[in-house]
């Protein structure tokens, strides 16, 4: 069986994805989090690095674990309970994990928002959503009615979406950020969509939304970043010959 070197796949991804040059939030870890000893002939990815998940992989046989949603955020610490069971699977199984966050949202071929707006028929997508020094997000040109853009979300994501009927009952210019972007919904309506597709925000972006007079599309947080880690494996899969898997391990949020 084939292994490729974990560092050998750890550079590749840190170049394309160029996760050293993507400002990320304060506390987003990007990058390798967790070094294996044998090498990959097996990279699973999920949207999130958990317990559950890890142990997934572990049934699977990976060798290294692709997330969007790292298992560092804040200190981790001290190592007991969980986070003792977390670590001593990773290091018994060797598993690898590797974390992408923002910088997978925004990669133009294997991000969340390029391929999540491909999957909505979305064409000659522009840049949207400016912050953190870059744009964030897509937005396309469409032309239909507000209830047939949902019924679209709902079969490209498995699931009935949420939905703030703030704007026009008819959709032409959408603006997509996969995630919880749904608190910066103001950013959204300054940049002049009339919907804005995102995964989750907080309660009272209803009141916002109609404030605004933009209909607002919350399809699930996890459901929206599912595409890039999947695609991503996909293509490391083909590129170094490997063996690829995605572990469907969905939160409902």
């Amino acid at each position: 069986m084939k292994r490729v070197p974990i560092d050998t796949i750890s550079d590749y991804c840190d170049r394309l994805l160029q996760v050293r040059e993507i400002e990320d939030w304060s506390g987003a870890v990007n990058g390798l989090q967790v070094q294996n000893r044998n090498g990959v002939a097996h990279v699973a990815a999920a949207v999130d690095a958990s317990l559950a998940t890890v142990k997934k992989a572990v049934a699977l046989g990976a060798d290294l674990l692709l997330v969007h949603h790292g298992l560092f955020w804040a200190p981790k610490h001290p190592w007991t309970g969980n986070t003792y069971d977390l670590i001593e699977i990773l290091v018994e199984a060797g598993l690898g994990v590797y974390s992408a966050h923002l910088p997978l949202d925004v990669h133009p071929r294997y991000g969340n928002n390029a391929l999540l707006t491909k999957a909505l028929g979305g064409r000659q997508a522009k840049p949207f959503f400016f912050d953190r020094g870059r744009h964030l997000g897509l937005r396309v040109t469409m032309n239909l009615s507000r209830s047939d853009l949902i019924r679209r979300v709902a079969s490209v994501l498995g699931g009935d979406p949420v939905l703030l009927p703030g704007g026009p009952k008819r959709c032409r210019s959408i603006g997509i950020v996969t995630g919880g972007a749904g608190a910066e919904l103001r950013i959204a309506a300054r940049e002049g969509v009339d919907t804005f597709i995102t995964g989750e925000g907080p309660h009272w972006t209803y009141a916002l939304a109609e404030e605004e007079g933009i209909n607002v599309i919350y399809g699930g947080h996890y459901a929206t970043e599912t595409f890039g880690v999947r695609r991503l494996a996909e293509h490391l899969a083909k590129k170094f010959r490997i063996q690829s898997s995605f572990i469907d391990h969905p939160t409902g949020l």
